[in-house]
């Protein structure tokens, strides 16, 4: 059995269908790199609208071949809403199992929370009734410094970070496995390393870390990532936190070069989900929708009304890596694990199209790979000293 303690697993063994409801699009944050420039108080979604939704998916059983299916909500914050929220997933349990419908037994509700009002009583209520098939991510940046850079209220300004971390102890008393994901700017990178080592004192055992796609990147942040990654491993690895903790920024399965015919897979998972908003429009993942996009028009391939239009969808359908790409990108020796976004593709492209990979985070990748390698060599170097001396 492996020492280094591995990442969560995906729900289930096979490919589970994402149907993600965007509940509101209100916020007590305004965060500073959220993507999500179009956020107010006034949109939220009718329980109409949700009724419907459900019933024109459930109805389209033979669309929807998936094994599983994980029910999302997101926002702005989804526990604005929690009320419409517990009535979805009531009304879900009990059409899945009318119908008999095959997700009936194969299903988790899922959401990604601020964490501000995670200990109400509704929002604690509705965790209880629905814990055996409930994962919740909170959203927590590192120290209290590195989280009240971004994540501050939308009226007074004022960080957010004590309001959060009051509700961790709870949130992992309820999901002792849970992880958290942190957003990288520009801004942030000083604080890296100390940010994923408080995460650890919290508790909390999977730090998930990504940078943001878009181009926000100033000359020298990726010498300055590096050396902040370096010294992360460097304490890691001293201070053996690999046996129980995990952070995302270190894989196995990172910077290696990539066949187009064999490794061609998309990474983004924009087509294969279906997001509806309060309109009851569906889109192939939230960043298509008008609230997400900088400068594009929404990218809506159907509603509740007319169904999916299966003509607007299969341009995401014949996606991969390859025709997205640049032959730079294609032939990168370290092209393994370098992710991208489609709607930021589609928000940064010259044109509206969904075929020009945006290529911002290239730099911040190439520097995680070094960083990536630095940690293995030296972990191996570690465990081989000490499996020699046994």
């Amino acid at each position: 059995m492996s020492i280094i303690k591995e990442h969560n697993k995906y729900f289930g063994k096979s490919i589970s269908k994402n149907i993600i409801f965007i509940v509101t699009k209100d916020c007590q944050l305004a965060c500073k790199y959220c993507y999500l420039v179009g956020k107010n108080s006034r949109e939220r979604m009718p329980w109409k609208v949700a009724k419907t939704a459900i019933d024109y998916i459930l109805d389209q059983e033979k669309d929807f071949k998936e094994e599983s299916v994980v029910w999302d909500f997101i926002g702005g914050e989804p526990f604005l809403e929690i009320d419409l929220i517990d009535r979805i997933c009531d009304y879900l349990k009990t059409e899945m199992f009318r119908r008999n419908h095959h997700w009936f037994d194969s299903y988790r509700f899922s959401l990604s929370t601020n964490g501000i009002n995670y200990h109400e009583e509704k929002v604690q209520r509705f965790i209880k009734k629905n814990i055996n098939h409930l994962s919740i991510g909170i959203t927590i940046d590192g120290t209290e410094l590195k989280h009240d850079l971004n994540r501050i209220y939308r009226e007074s300004e004022r960080g957010s970070y004590r309001d959060v971390v009051r509700n961790i102890p709870l949130w992992l008393e309820q999901f002792p496995n849970a992880g958290t994901k942190v957003t990288i700017s520009s801004a942030d990178i000083p604080y890296i390393k100390e940010s994923v080592l408080h995460l650890y004192s919290l508790g909390i055992h999977e730090v998930n870390i990504n940078c943001v796609f878009e181009n926000v990147w100033k000359t020298g942040d990726d010498k300055r990532f590096e050396e902040q990654l370096i010294q992360l491993a460097d304490e890691i690895i001293e201070k053996e936190y690999y046996k129980e903790f995990a952070c995302s920024f270190f894989s196995e399965n990172l910077g290696k070069p990539m066949d187009c015919t064999l490794q061609n897979q998309n990474w983004c998972g924009a087509g294969m989900m279906l997001a509806i908003d309060a309109e009851g429009n569906f889109y192939p993942c939230t960043r298509f929708a008008q609230y997400s996009l900088r400068s594009k028009k929404a990218w809506i391939i159907g509603n509740i009304r007319d169904g999916i239009d299966k003509n607007k969808l299969r341009p995401f359908l014949t996606l991969d890596r390859c025709t997205q790409s640049t032959q730079e990108c294609i032939d990168c020796e370290v092209a393994e694990g370098c992710a991208w976004c489609q709607g930021e593709n589609y928000d940064a492209a010259d044109t509206p199209t969904i075929y020009q990979r945006a290529t911002a985070i290239c730099l911040m990748h190439k520097a995680r790979v070094r960083a990536n390698n630095y940690y293995w060599n030296k972990l191996y170097r570690k465990l081989e000293i000490e499996n020699s001396r046994k």
